[in-house]
């Protein structure tokens, strides 16, 4: 082996095993100080970790949220940090690197941990490290764990918090934006004021300074007024905006997150429900709740009108109730309605989703009419629904401007009678009627308040269902640390099956494979080969029984650790939009080059390209539709070879390739596969030459394992046919 190759080895292996960011690998090395035994590869999967430089502080503090740990970032000197009394901490250096303060030794020293060697303790100056200090630290520390025993229970709608403690986090922007709500709807008392001192003072005695002075106050209220409005705007989209990076990353995370059995059965009605998320951010940042903080000022409206106009208050006093009540009364149906649409909706989403997914077969089999009709049948249920949602809507909308109306004209007939009684002027009934239109006015807003109410509410319900949805990563569950594993594969007594299914995929499957072992499955369709690849994986897990890896279920090793140590063919590759480089390496975007074309290399994906001007970097467009089924084949072998990794699952590799090609990838594995524990899952005989034992299924049933040679003779014997009685015979 050359230099250069024996360097790209190693840099694979700790690829695989390490993640090249200090700061998360100080964060290990804590989190294994205080007894949360977690890799650095573990605690960055499934966050948005860059290629290049530091974690950001958020992700940081979500990672240390993974292992137990609370993580708060200071701005400090490292004359107090070396002081401080809870050490250790992790100091940010110049260079997009990081280390442990441990603490301080001497006078004018400190003790430090790096990770590249975080175990041998170094000595530094202080007047040396602050050359290096970037002035940022995170203080570490457990997070207390409770129990049953402590006799404090969550409560039941714990799957609220996902949402509310997002917005709590942005509640001093809301009491920003109330704080505003009350100054703007004070200065609405400036115009009709205004106005009514005007016709009843200024105009009879022709006070023009006295106008003057009037206009000029207003103006500076209606200034202010102004620049509230726009700053109440701007709270709302900033508390919208941080809220919504919050929560969508949640939501996002969750749904990668959680496990294939909790998945739901259609992908179009998951992506319709993940959009509903719009309609809350929608809600929480739009006029709605505007309108929302507005209606309590009603009753400051009502009491002015009172002072200036004393029973005319009766008008819209009364109407007030009414407009509420009919409002109130239309939530009911409005609710069913807007339910009913949004499952409509995922309906139209599911349709759209599937149409475009299978496009290529609608054409081949000529049934375009037979999903046009599908989509006209739905989209017609779905125009009846949003039309009975909008005619409910309307109603409310139209009873509370008729209400204004009938306010409007009931206060200046009984208005008229005050004046003629000498009990009112002029300017005070114009102010009354002004003050009306204020008290109104929210009210004409109710009914798309509770529309949009409705549809948050709704769209909240469709979330918490998703966010409910067990996880492969439960806040509670501590995982084994298992950054290497041998490859001794056992699975004990497993009983399987999918969910919504009655019939098990697999039953009471019991064998082992030892580290080096090479291990062909093969059996009829549907006997539960393509299973077994799945619960090692952890994909799915057992009914009963038990998969273990080295003796340790499956379960109990993290994720992470399990799925970087096991390299994966599987039977039906998928390939994401982009470049062939992007897809071989997803998710380790930082392999070198010279690995990736090695891999790429042993898996065949040179030979296609080999005439491309593009290379590596061809585009495989969606799902991979600009390659034949053998070359999305070979990219995701190299996709699962890439990491060198000690164990290596495949599910029909060869499936798609010509047996050209399918001779050379031939070669490759036998040369790949040395060392390490082989399933290859085949129904070509071609490529048994890879292993040396084989299993053999039938109908969720290990009917057999043994050596290859004797389990094939068999087979050609008839050994293992099944007699008519349906006894398999033996």
């Amino acid at each position: 082996m050359t230099g250069a190759a024996a360097a790209d080895e190693l840099a694979v292996e700790a690829e695989r095993l390490s993640l090249d960011d200090p700061l998360l690998e100080c964060l290990a090395f804590l989190a294994g100080e205080y007894g949360r035994r977690i890799t650095a590869v573990a605690l960055a999967s499934g966050l948005p970790i860059p290629t290049h430089g530091l974690v950001t502080p958020a992700v940081f503090v979500r990672a240390a949220e993974r292992a137990g740990l609370t993580a708060k970032m200071v701005r400090r000197p490292l004359s107090y940090l070396a002081d401080a009394p809870n050490l250790p901490c992790i100091l940010l250096l110049h260079g997009d690197q990081a280390c442990i303060l441990r603490r301080r030794k001497g006078a004018d020293s400190v003790e430090l941990l790096f990770p590249e060697t975080p175990d041998a303790p170094v000595e530094m100056k202080i007047s040396e490290l602050e050359k290096r200090y970037a002035g940022y630290a995170f203080f570490i520390r457990p997070r207390a764990r409770l129990d049953e025993r402590s006799g404090i229970k969550r409560r039941k709608d714990g799957t609220r918090h996902w949402f509310w403690s997002a917005i709590r986090q942005h509640k001093k922007i809301y009491y920003e934006v109330m704080l505003a709500a009350v100054m703007i709807n004070i200065f609405a008392l400036a115009s009709p004021l205004f106005i009514m001192n005007v016709y009843d003072r200024v105009i009879p005695n022709n006070a023009f300074e006295s106008l003057w002075v009037l206009a000029a106050g207003v103006a500076i209220v209606f200034i202010f007024d102004f620049l509230l409005k726009n700053l109440r705007a701007f709270f709302l989209d900033a508390a919208g905006r941080k809220a919504d990076n919050t929560i969508s990353a949640r939501i996002f995370e969750q749904m990668l997150g959680m496990k294939m059995a909790g998945r739901p059965p259609s992908a179009g009605a998951l992506a319709s429900n993940m959009r509903e998320f719009e309609t809350i951010r929608d809600f929480f940042t739009s006029a709605t709740v505007v309108t929302l903080i507005d209606l309590p000022f009603i009753f400051l409206f009502l009491l002015l009108i009172f002072m200036i106009g004393g029973n005319v208050v009766l008008v819209p006093a009364l109407l007030v109730p009414i407009v509420l009540v009919i409002g109130w009364l239309l939530q009911k149906p409005l609710n069913r309605v807007i339910e009913k649409s949004m499952q409509e909706g995922g309906h139209k989403s599911s349709l759209i989703f599937e149409t475009l997914s299978g496009l290529e077969t609608i054409k081949v089999q000529a049934a375009e009419g037979y999903i046009q009709r599908k989509w006209e049948e739905i989209a017609e249920l779905a125009s009846e629904t949003n039309m009975e949602a909008r005619r409910i809507a309307a109603f409310g909308v139209n009873f509370a401007a008729f209400a204004a109306h009938l306010s409007t004209v009931g206060i200046v007939v009984y208005g008229t009678y005050l004046i003629s009684a000498g009990e009112m002027s002029i300017g005070a009934l114009i102010a009354c009627v002004i003050l009306s239109g204020r008290v109104m006015a929210p009210l004409g807003q109710v009914a798309g308040l509770l529309t949009k109410l409705g549809q948050s509410k709704e769209a909240l319900a469709r979330l918490e269902e998703l966010m409910a949805v067990p996880v492969e990563r439960p806040e509670k569950q501590v995982f084994i640390s298992r950054p290497v594993i041998q490859g001794h594969i056992a699975f004990k007594d497993v009983t399987f099956r999918y969910p919504g299914q009655t019939t098990p995929a697999l039953r009471n499957v019991s064998f082992e494979i030892a580290p080096g072992d090479h291990i062909g499955v093969i059996g009829a369709v549907g006997s539960g080969k393509t299973t077994l690849e799945r619960l090692i994986l952890n994909l799915y897990q057992p009914e009963s029984g038990s998969v273990q890896i080295d003796g340790t279920d499956v379960r109990q090793i993290d994720p992470a650790d399990l799925r970087r140590n096991i390299g994966v063919v599987q039977q039906f590759p998928y390939l994401f939009y982009g470049t062939v480089r992007e897809n071989i390496t997803l998710g380790h975007e930082t392999v070198p080059d010279s690995v990736v074309l090695r891999a790429a290399e042993m898996a065949g994906v040179m030979s296609f390209l080999r005439e491309s001007e593009a290379g590596l970097d061809s585009q495989v467009g969606e799902r991979g539709e600009l390659l034949s089924g053998g070359q999305r084949q070979a990219i995701a072998i190299a996709r699962a070879l890439l990491y060198d990794p000690p164990v290596i699952l495949m599910d029909e590799p060869t499936a798609s390739i010509d047996p050209g090609s399918e001779r050379r990838l031939y070669r490759h594995l036998v040369e790949v596969c040395k060392d390490k524990t082989v399933m290859l899952i085949t129904h070509k005989s071609s490529v048994l030459g890879l292993v040396d034992k084989l299993v053999l299924m039938d109908r969720g049933r290990v009917i057999a394992i043994g050596p290859r040679d004797e389990i094939i003779h068999k087979l050609q014997t008839g050994e293992f046919l099944r007699p008519a009685g349906g006894e398999k015979k033996e």
